[in-house]
């Protein structure tokens, strides 16, 4: 059981998440595949529990991995369909990866997060494989502390907007100055992300076999997603709930938006220590598979 005295920050990854630690498998992809391959897995996964892709090097050795900012920087650096085709993955992969153990604690996990701003990292599991930890996962754990934080308790931050008509070079230069993932179209509740600027490149690599600078294309040419506007200054829990339930968490209150991320930084910068009653984890019996009391 959580001992409920303790501060969320002090509670290791085993402690928080006792029974999905491991329940779900990162995709993994060849360090010598193209990178148009690991564009169109990441235009499927991210901005799910999963967010990245793990990259298998020598002897199937876990080289690295690749999401969606080694995409899009390499899309800045090298914007032609040709690079998309003849570049091998491991010429892009992060290699400075973040792997974690149970017993590591979630402040220590936080930390290393902001010092590199990228919320993910990856973790051995029983099937020689690796799960993932990320800031969606961390929903799960939104859901069950208890908290007065509300949605308007939630620290604001500047929301950086586009036209809708700009060319894909001037977005990519927006979300990398403000390091942000994501961008609200001015006047609307719509906005772009690391995800669909690459399902639009997928999709141009397809069928649209007559675009090669993809910098060049206006951004009215992607597809846009709709963020979740919430009426309501919901309680925290009910929060992480509602974005736990969306395929992609993104939500605004008035002026305030809301990702995974902010969730995260929110769990670590409160004093979080009380477990709700109705999600208390409760160990089980080994041999009949009840509830311990």
């Amino acid at each position: 059981m959580t001992n409920l005295s303790t501060s969320l920050g002090d509670l290791s990854l085993e402690e928080l998440f006792p029974q999905t630690l491991t329940d779900v498998s990162c995709p993994e992809i060849q360090k010598n595949r193209e990178v148009w391959v690991a564009t169109e897995m990441c235009a499927q996964y991210l901005e799910s529990t999963i967010d990245a892709i793990v990259v298998r090097g020598d002897d199937n050795k876990l080289a690295g991995i690749v999401g969606g900012y080694d995409l899009l920087d390499c899309i800045r650096k090298h914007p032609t369909r040709n690079f998309q085709y003849t570049c091998a993955i491991e010429e892009i992969m992060f290699k400075d990866f973040l792997q974690v153990e149970k017993k590591t604690k979630f402040k220590d996990l936080m930390g290393k997060w902001k010092n590199t701003r990228r919320a993910f990292a990856v973790i051995s599991n029983n099937s020689g494989s690796y799960s993932p930890i990320s800031a969606r996962k961390m929903l799960e754990v939104g859901i069950r502390y208890k908290t007065d934080m509300t949605v308007s308790s939630i620290s604001k931050k500047k929301i950086i907007t586009f036209q809708g008509d700009e060319p894909l070079s001037k977005i990519l230069d927006l979300m990398f100055e403000n390091k942000t993932r994501k961008l609200l179209l001015v006047n609307s509740n719509q906005f772009i992300s690391d995800r669909t600027i690459l399902e639009g490149i997928s999709r141009m690599l397809k069928f649209q076999q007559n675009i090669d600078n993809f910098l060049d294309v206006p951004i009215n040419q992607f597809t846009f997603d709709h963020i979740k506007v919430i009426t309501e200054d919901l309680k925290f829990d009910k929060l992480c709930s509602v974005m736990n339930k969306m395929e992609h968490p993104y939500v605004i209150y008035k002026d305030i938006v809301v990702s995974p991320w902010d969730v995260c930084l929110s769990l670590i910068n409160e004093n979080v220590t009380e477990i709700s009653e109705k999600y208390q984890m409760k160990q089980k019996c080994p041999h009949c598979g009840n509830d311990v009391d």
